[in-house]
């Protein structure tokens, strides 16, 4: 196990730096740059557009190769230095990533929490009544989450829901759990509901065809033959053994939970890192957007890891050598 843990751990290096790479040549090739955002606000006062774009480029480095702008940014980003916004007051991507990520990851976990909640006892509920009223009514609605876009649904109950219903509206700023919490899950319950939403539908349904396949199993019936009691048969012999596939799915939900939130952040105006994501690709800050992709990058591998190590704890057969 701890061989296999440090293996993983090892794999870090390279996939960082292959996403690294991959992500700093695709906004090299988008149309633009950041200087072309301050040339949309230059008066040219004292200088021309050319004399005034050739000084912010050798100011910000713009004017070297690819390759010398990203081996410079790499070696700061191993020592701790993911570099410096170009906008707003210059703050550092450290700062700006310290004050986001914990907002992105909070709504992620709400809504992997949501999602699971629902998923999981609907999609046995579906299995164990095959075929039966509800089992339709529950698929159809696994379906329409499916299919149903969340910045419609979330667009639908901000204008119609929540006035019909005569639901207070929520806060127009963010608080931190830390300041005020009730105010916090105010802001936060609707984007985790609705992004919860989205994740049920696929668990829901995997669930269900895999509660199917074990039920189906010898020693399903052997246990039930034996005098056990149907809650017991599928809690403690049948669900255990569907949830393998099931947490695969939940370690992929959770690792596009960041795109997902990008958003519910900018419709519910939540200052996490989806949002900081969409400013900076309009501003071409390139800084950000490394910096970003590099958290997205890591929490993505963190959470396969974690989802591959669980598989050993639901069924105990399974071993990492």
């Amino acid at each position: 196990m701890n061989q296999y843990v440090i293996r993983r751990l090892l794999l870090i290096i390279p996939t960082l730096l292959g996403v690294t790479i991959l992500v700093s040549l695709l906004v090299e090739l988008l149309p633009g740059d950041f200087v072309d955002t301050l040339l949309e606000e230059y008066t040219g006062q004292g200088e021309s557009v050319q004399e005034f774009r050739a000084r912010i480029e050798a100011q910000l480095g713009l004017d070297r190769p690819w390759h010398e702008r990203y081996g410079d940014w790499l070696w700061n980003a191993l020592q701790g230095d993911l570099g410096t916004s170009l906008q707003g007051s210059f703050r550092t991507v450290n700062e700006e990533l310290q004050s986001r990520i914990p907002v992105t990851m909070e709504l992620g976990f709400l809504a992997l929490v949501v999602g699971t909640i629902v998923a999981l006892p609907v999609g046995v509920i579906s299995a164990v009544r095959q075929d039966s009223a509800a089992d339709y009514i529950l698929r159809g609605l696994a379906v329409l989450a499916l299919a149903v876009p969340g910045f419609w649904l979330a667009v639908i109950v901000i204008s119609i829901v929540f006035p019909t219903l005569g639901l207070p509206a929520l806060p127009v700023t963010y608080s931190t759990p830390t300041e005020d919490l009730p105010e916090n899950l105010r802001k936060m319950y609707v984007p985790a509901i609705l992004l919860g939403v989205a994740l049920a539908g696929p668990m829901m349904r995997l669930t269900r065809g895999e509660m199917l396949e074990v039920l189906r199993q010898d020693y399903v019936r052997t246990a039930r033959a034996k005098g056990l009691q149907e809650n017991a048969v599928i809690v403690q012999h049948a669900m255990r053994n569907a949830l393998i596939p099931v947490l695969t799915v939940i370690g992929l939900q959770a690792s596009l939970l960041i795109g997902g939130s990008v958003i519910m952040e900018s419709i519910f105006n939540l200052p996490g890192m989806g949002l900081k994501m969409i400013e900076a690709l309009k501003r071409r800050d390139i800084p950000i957007v490394m910096g970003i992709m590099v958290v997205i990058a890591l929490f993505v591998i963190v959470v396969n890891l974690v989802v591959d190590l669980a598989y050993s704890l639901v069924d105990p057969r399974i071993r990492y050598s």
